[in-house]
């Protein structure tokens, strides 16, 4: 309340007696809420320790499962009719489909989605199929459509291969010093990269057994299509006039070197296709690699081809009769914020208690085995010589190690006090620190991965190719190594601390890049600096604390539309839409971390997530909130709803009650 008091102080002994009496008012309601949350959140862990909720993305993904499907010819008739319920309940009613509960339709989504249930055998004369049909060709048809959709309408022939970007597997021999090299972009693009130039060069087509197009979805014919590349920056307008000059000399590449190239490409997909847990562990690589290990020749009982088949298999989500595939999978991430949530629990009754801390334990203990130590990943390209420490995303993914993951992971560990965990923890932190970037931030996978020039290349419409540093990782980071306080950190700790606030907006608040987002890059850095010992005082974290209380709603909750990643919009910052749970909790997370727990807004806050708490002890939401690619590839964690309100609701009661 300092803050807000401030301006007024003669009234300040009041307004916080205030909101002393309503707090105890609610003491009740929200030990009985915090109770049913735990409960139901430990209902929900696995008998092995760890928490995995679903993670849902937009129709593109179930489409391009059922693309692959037919692409190998390879149908599950009856997964396919599952995939397809669940895209028809998705299609807006406009015709088209979003990128996000909510959203506008987006073109290449509404593309891949129609041409899937029309392999799924939709009959483009079915009412739904008309109407979504109306909606592309009013924004151009599918020739306006993104790469990644215009390479998969290549691949089934409704296309030529000219309307997709010259990407020759040679380019996986150019050498490092080269302006374009696959260690210079992210882990993602790279492993989706590799077997997609193959597929490329091979110009690998789609078995199709049904012969289904969709050429109805073009405004003109393929053939007559010009302008398929809609140009971004004069840069991206030379490098595209570059890339069409070039491409004209592929039919001279000598035999040997594309056998050579292909192979340098095969050899560095198959070292990482990573078991059950797939290339990259993310959907776009595996299926590249699945669909790329036919091509080469692999049969069908192969253990290769089986065991990146099975990979992909364990992305699917069935329920009664619909089915959707996941584009990966949060086991490590749910997890971690899972025990720190029930860290925040004490006081709850002592049985309870007791059941919270064996779950801690268990889900550190799982954990602990899953930190990658022995594996020389991609980070070291970079960094050589750099020991592992650092944990994944998912199950498995052992070359890429998520910086994220691991400085919540090691949070968590120190939290628990454990001297078991005290080695993990210093050798995560050592893998952090030494994976700092020069401008002081961090980024999720690896160190100074900024050329971003190469954001201009005609395959990069999606303006995703990098992993530069962000406020919300850089957070993280400096919340782990500011609670360790080790000497040797002293540096990067300043460094980061300098980052963070030159990358804080002129209203107060931070960009989310991994979570929705100024509620969510906001919540990330006062919940570090509060960690890493920052004062609390200063008028940068005053300044935030103004903003988000600016953007609370009237019911006492937040919600922030993914419509604030367009820059046009920018008035949407924090709010745009009704409230939710896991904004709610970020936001007000985020107020106990600025000293703000006896404020009105605070409690309005808890307020909200008591009355919005069902039955079962969860939260529900059915918003997507976390970008995998702003203004690209959204998600919706399901598992936010079950453990940030309870974190928000348990340190609350904890913080009032002192």
């Amino acid at each position: 309340m300092k803050y807000a008091d401030s301006a007024n102080p003669t009234v300040t002994p009041i307004r916080r007696q205030q909101d002393r009496n309503g707090a105890n008012a609610i003491a009740g309601q929200l030990q009985r809420s915090v109770q049913t949350a735990v409960q139901s959140l430990l209902d929900r862990q696995h008998a092995k320790g760890y928490w995995s909720f679903e993670l849902e993305a937009d129709c593109t993904i179930p489409a391009e499962y059922i693309l692959m499907m037919h692409f190998m010819d390879e149908i599950d008739a009856g997964l396919q009719t599952k995939l397809a319920v669940y895209i028809r309940a998705r299609q807006n009613d406009d015709g088209g489909w979003p990128l996000y509960y909510g959203g506008d339709s987006e073109l290449s989504c509404s593309v891949k989605a129609y041409y899937a249930l029309k392999l799924a055998g939709d009959s483009a004369e079915l009412p739904h199929m008309q109407h979504a049909r109306d909606l592309i060709l009013s924004q151009g048809g599918a020739a306006k459509s993104n790469v990644f959709t215009r390479i998969a309408l290549a691949q089934f022939q409704q296309t030529p291969w000219r309307a997709v970007p010259f990407m020759p597997v040679e380019l996986l021999l150019l050498p490092d010093w080269f302006p374009f090299h696959i260690y210079k972009v992210s882990y993602w693009s790279r492993t989706v990269m590799v077997p997609l130039f193959i597929l490329y060069s091979l110009r690998a087509q789609a078995k199709n057994p049904t012969g289904t197009g969709v050429q109805e979805l073009f405004v003109i014919s393929p053939e007559q299509e010009k302008a398929y590349f809609q140009t971004r920056s004069r840069l991206n307008w030379a490098i595209l006039q570059l890339e069409r000059s070039v491409r004209l000399f592929e039919p001279l590449i000598p035999g040997l070197v594309r056998k050579q190239a292909i192979a340098r490409a095969k050899k560095w997909f198959i070292e990482r296709l990573n078991g059950e847990d797939g290339l990259g562990a993310i959907f776009p690589a595996m299926v590249n690699a699945y669909q790329c290990l036919a091509e080469l020749g692999y049969e069908r009982d192969d253990p290769l081809r089986q065991t990146a088949r099975k990979a992909l298999e364990n992305l699917l989500v069935e329920c009664g009769d619909y089915a959707y595939c996941q584009p990966c999978v949060s086991p490590i991430w749910d997890t971690g914020l899972a025990c720190l949530a029930l860290q925040e629990t004490e006081g709850v009754p002592r049985v309870l208690g007791k059941r919270v801390d064996k779950a801690v334990r268990s889900g550190l203990d799982w954990l602990k085995q899953k930190q990658i130590t022995d594996v020389a990943g991609d980070w070291q390209v970079k960094r050589p010589g750099l020991e592992g420490g650092g944990w994944a995303f998912q199950f498995g993914n052992d070359h890429y190690p998520d910086l994220d993951d691991t400085a919540v992971v090691g949070w968590a560990m120190h939290n628990a006090g454990h001297s078991p965990y005290d080695a993990c923890v210093d050798r995560a932190a050592n893998w952090i620190a030494g994976l700092q970037s020069r401008n002081g931030g961090f980024a999720a996978f690896d160190a100074d991965n900024t050329h971003y020039y190469l954001n201009e290349i005609p395959f990069a419409d999606h303006g995703a190719l990098l992993d530069p540093p962000t406020a919300d990782v850089s957070a993280r980071c400096l919340a782990l190594l500011g609670r360790l306080d080790r000497q040797q950190d002293a540096t990067v700790l300043w460094r980061c601390l300098q980052f963070i606030q030159r990358e804080q907006e002129a209203d107060g608040a931070w960009f989310g890049r991994w979570g929705t987002n100024y509620i969510y890059g906001t919540w990330s850095v006062l919940s570090a600096l509060e960690q890493a010992g920052v004062d609390m005082q200063q008028d940068f974290v005053a300044k935030a604390v103004h903003w988000l209380k600016r953007t609370q709603q009237e019911d006492g909750g937040w919600g922030e539309s993914n419509d604030s990643y367009e820059p046009e919009r920018l008035d949407l910052r924090g709010t745009g839409i009704p409230s939710t749970p896991c904004q709610t909790a970020w936001a007000m997370l985020a107020l106990m971390a600025a000293g703000e727990a006896q404020s009105a807004a605070a409690g309005r806050a808890a307020r909200y997530l008591i009355a919005t708490q069902r039955d079962d002890g969860l939260w529900h939401s059915p918003e997507f909130n976390a970008p995998g690619f702003p203004r690209v590839f959204y998600l919706r964690y399901h598992g936010y709803n079950a453990y940030f309100p309870l974190w928000a609701l348990a340190r609350y009661r904890k913080l009032i009650s002192r």
